[in-house]
């Protein structure tokens, strides 16, 4: 089945993605094949259309969108995720020399409000992630990729609140294995963000664990405080542009620019969808 449409998956990142996929339906029922299904999704997650505007030739759009929010809740894209990253890793493609972070407002539509507060997704947050800033009704992004711009993890809050409350949580999410040692990676040489991110407590939390701080002081008025002057690495800051580029591309995809799904835990896995598609990419390169 070779399908070369635009958006759609290749037969090399199919086979990437192919081990980690469920073999077998409930009993009786057997999953209609994965390659369309996926690339009905790769098709929706680029072109931001409703779920029933995905094209008949992917399957039934409720096929689609019902094995999106199943593997989703079973674990199934968190798996394929952390595979690829750990083959990532192995082919010398994740840049641990610096992490950088960094956090964009996604505008939310009409469709994303409205959400029911009862269901089986127990993860979901009261608020939904959603929220007023002066950008208007949305979400906010926290973005975190590596020295190369790839993205590493993403996560989610109303759009008013401020981007140092995520800091912590963003950086200790990574964690990839290694292949050759067996043992868990989870900490850079560095981290890189802007001045949004200058507080004692994150610059306290980043020294005990080793990384060094890429933050910028913000701008103060009047008198200097006392103490020694804080400071960081230009040439390093300056290559934090990466994640600027990240998010870029990230808002290319329109599914991820502008938020349509109700619940905050299917439009964070519309993220990660992104980022599946992003490493199959450099893999397949």
């Amino acid at each position: 089945m070779g399908m070369t449409g635009r958006y759609e998956l290749s037969e090399a990142q199919f086979r990437l993605l192919e081990p980690y996929l469920p073999q077998n339906g409930a009993v009786g029922h057997p999953w209609s094949p994965h390659w369309p299904i996926l690339n009905g999704l790769f098709w929706k997650l680029r072109s931001g259309a409703p779920w029933r505007d995905i094209p008949e030739r992917y399957g039934p759009h409720q096929t689609i969108y019902d094995r999106y929010v199943l593997w989703r809740r079973d674990g199934t894209w968190d798996r394929i995720l952390h595979a690829l990253q750990v083959q990532l890793d192995a082919d010398g493609k994740i840049d641990w020399s610096q992490f950088n972070v960094d956090s964009t407002v996604i505008r939310g539509s009409r469709a994303a409000a409205g959400a029911r507060f009862d269901g089986p997704d127990t993860d979901e947050p009261a608020d939904h992630a959603l929220g007023r800033s002066r950008g208007g009704f949305g979400t906010k992004l926290h973005l975190l990729c590596d020295g190369n711009g790839v993205p590493l993890s993403a996560l989610l809050l109303p759009g008013q609140a401020h981007e140092s409350t995520q800091f912590e949580a963003l950086v200790d999410s990574v964690a990839i294995d290694r292949s050759t040692t067996g043992r868990r990676r989870t900490r850079p040489r560095r981290v890189a963000a802007d001045r949004a991110y200058h507080a004692q407590r994150i610059r306290h939390w980043l020294r005990t664990r080793g990384i060094t701080a890429v933050i910028p002081p913000r701008k103060t008025q009047g008198k200097p405080r006392r103490g020694r002057p804080i400071t960081y690495s230009v040439a390093h800051y300056r290559a934090r542009n990466v994640i600027e580029r990240c998010v870029g591309w990230l808002k290319e995809c329109r599914s991820v620019a502008t938020r349509f799904e109700k619940l905050a835990v299917n439009y964070l896995q519309m993220v990660k969808l992104a980022f599946i598609e992003r490493y199959l990419r450099v893999l397949t390169a």
